[in-house]
């Protein structure tokens, strides 16, 4: 795949839902290829910023655009991974991962050449004939993110990928994304409520105060993310700094659904 050449940018976002103000003067920047981690307590409107950044949101003030030139072979510029693995049962790996370029003007070869292609990237190539059903959860969960990336997007967005999985798959499949995310060059804005996946997998870790969402801080990792690992003292060290910034917020954000 080729590497991104769109900057995501977002500039003095705000949102309300019916009065109640949900986010307030975000400021966003997400260069070229690089990974951003949206991270804040419960209801600090995480998903709503990730849903305005995508488009299937208009905010109520404030903008966002993509700076760059989409690549030819881009068949859809913003593309969403979403926590639900949303497979249909009926196709194999390979024809759910075709099923977002049906719709398209790619001639058969080409499709089952990209198909073929985004096999290899998630490392699903001998699984290429299996059904859903057949599957793990996080291999499914592959075949999602292999979908996406079939048609070239410019930016993915992904809304907790993984917290529909148990830990040990969660663990395992962390690694197996931060590869895909390092080989694919994509522009990814990630959501997760899980620190040391943040810091596993981010570049630009945003950290979002309680409602209404605000950005409290913004961490930045200059390393890549291929062979980072969840024992590095550098990252568990920004997992550290990013409950210190996130603990006292999320204690209050668990009193107020309490009380409601």
């Amino acid at each position: 795949m080729t590497a991104s050449s769109i900057r995501l940018e977002a500039r003095g976002i705000r949102h309300a839902y019916r009065g109640l103000s949900v986010l307030e003067g975000i400021d966003l920047s997400v260069p070229p290829g690089e990974v951003l981690v949206l991270v804040g307590p419960s209801g600090c409107g995480k998903s709503t910023l990730l849903g305005i950044l995508g488009g299937m949101l208009a905010p109520d003030g404030g903008s966002v655009r993509l700076d760059g030139e989409v690549a030819p072979d881009c068949l859809n510029p913003l593309t969403y991974v979403f926590q639900d693995f949303a497979l249909l049962p009926w196709r194999t790996v390979a024809g759910n991962i075709s099923l977002a370029l049906e719709d398209t003007a790619l001639p058969p070869a080409a499709r089952r050449a990209r198909v073929a292609e985004m096999l290899e990237l998630t490392g699903l190539s001998r699984f290429a004939d299996a059904w859903p059903k057949q599957l793990s959860g996080g291999m499914r969960q592959r075949v999602g993110i292999a979908r996406a990336l079939a048609v070239r997007p410019a930016v993915l967005l992904m809304d907790e990928p993984l917290s529909a999985l148990d830990a040990q798959t969660r663990g395992l499949l962390q690694d197996e994304l931060a590869a895909i995310i390092a080989r694919s060059g994509v522009t990814v804005a990630y959501v997760t409520h899980n620190l040391a996946e943040a810091a596993l997998l981010g570049q630009q870790i945003v950290v979002l105060s309680r409602r209404p969402g605000r950005v409290r801080e913004i961490l930045r990792i200059d390393r890549p993310i291929a062979g980072r690992t969840a024992t590095d003292p550098d990252l568990l060290a920004v997992e550290t700094r990013l409950w210190d910034l996130i603990r006292a917020d999320a204690a209050e954000a668990d009193r107020e659904l309490e009380r409601a």
